[in-house]
This record gives C-alpha cells, structure tokens and sequence, in this order.
C-alpha cells in the first residue's frame, strides 16, 4: 500500500451537525462507558459522510475528545484502514479492484479508461464529479472485474465491466441513471444466461417419483374387555 497522508488543506474546525449527531449519539450509547473507545471507527465513517467523502484532520480531533483518546491514536486507525480517505474526493469515488481475478478478468483495461477519462490514480476531476483509487480485494470475484463507488449516502458494487460498460457507467452516473450490480444480463452472482441444469420440471412435480407404501406402524388394536 502507498503512504497514506493528511491533505496539505484542512477546515479550520469540524462540528457534527444536525443530520449526523443522531447517528453519532447512537454509537456512543452502544459501548459502555469505560469501553468507549470502541466507536473510534464507526464515528470516523460517520465523520467522513459527513464530510463529503473524505475525513479531515479536525474531524479526528473531535472524535479523540469524545473518546478521551489521544489523538495520535485516532490518526493510527484513520490512516491504517484504506476506507478512510484522507483527502477529498468527487461525488463519486471509484474503488477499482485490482486483485488477481480482476485482472485476469481485465481490471487493467479498466484502469486505463478511468487515467483517461480522470487522470491519473487519486485525481479529482475540476467538476469534482468523480475520483479513483485502486484497491484489494472487494470479494466480488464472481462478477471480476468491478468496482464500488462511493456517495455521501452509499456505497455500491458495480460488477461484470468492459471498457466500454465502464465509459457507459460514467456517463450514467453523470446523469443520475446508473443502476448498481451486475452490467450485464445477469441474476447477482449467478451464471451467465439462462439455466441450463435442473430445469426438467419434471423435477419438482412429483411426477418421476413412484409411490412408496409405508409400513404399517399403528399400534395392535387392544384386545375386548372380558365378560
């Protein structure tokens, strides 16, 4: 992994608002008071949607003062888990996967269609509509090569891609068309086209089955009482 650092720019300050303290409030109610500290990661993502998609060093501040962590501490966890993104991002930050059955399934070609049409890995394009990075393992390798994109609201899979799926998936997503998941005609992870195994219907209306007699298991009538 390469170095991961703070942005050179950060926000003067960072308060959690209205919309998210809710959420923040729920973390730090679910772990005893002497545990704490366990919410560091879910209040660090709440932190970075609130942001915008990234997590700024201020954020962090906040975060170790209500956790009576030190900071330090809160920065080792933000900067370890490739999740958090240091420094801004687009509206729509794409997750490349990289990994051994994405490339071998053409997650390369993939990558030359985002340096094109983004630049290189970790721009932003000037509209702030999008950015990328490539990542590990995203465990999708049913649907190689793909790629998770993040929002401010969500995170979504967007799997099976050529080339030219990932150009249309860019051009969808400026326009608010984009649909997540498999790009082709395909069910979630199952095979590609129609099945073609266990499909006799005969399978499941009984009618290849042939009658079993059960034997008769029913207790001995009792014998008739005595005169």
């Amino acid at each position: 992994m390469s170095g991961r650092h703070l942005a050179k720019e950060q926000p003067a300050s960072f308060a959690w608002d209205a919309a998210h303290k809710p959420e923040v409030d729920f973390w730090l109610a679910k772990y005893p008071a002497d545990r704490k500290r366990s919410a560091v990661i879910p209040l660090l993502w709440v932190a970075q949607k609130q942001a915008g998609g990234w997590l700024p060093e201020p954020a962090m501040r906040v975060i170790g003062d209500q956790l009576d962590m030190a900071y330090i501490r809160v920065l080792e966890v933000a900067t370890f888990y490739s999740m958090f993104n240091l420094e801004p991002v687009g509206r729509y930050h794409i997750q490349l996967c990289g990994t051994t059955p994405c490339m071998l399934r053409g997650s390369e070609d993939l990558k030359k269609v985002l340096v094109e049409k983004i630049g290189p890995k970790g721009s932003v394009t000037p509209d702030k509509l999008f950015s990328w990075l490539e990542v590990e393992c995203l465990g999708a390798c049913c649907n190689a090569p793909m790629v998770q994109i993040s929002t401010t609201t969500d995170d979504h899979y967007y799997e099976d891609l050529t080339p030219e799926l990932l150009e249309k998936l860019l051009a969808d997503l400026s326009s608010g068309r984009a649909k997540p998941g498999p790009q082709i005609e395909r069910q979630t992870s199952a095979p590609v086209g129609e099945a073609n195994t266990l499909v006799d219907a005969a399978l499941y209306d009984g009618s290849r089955g042939k009658p079993i007699k059960l034997p008769n298991t029913a207790p001995p009538a009792p014998p008739p009482p005595k005169a």
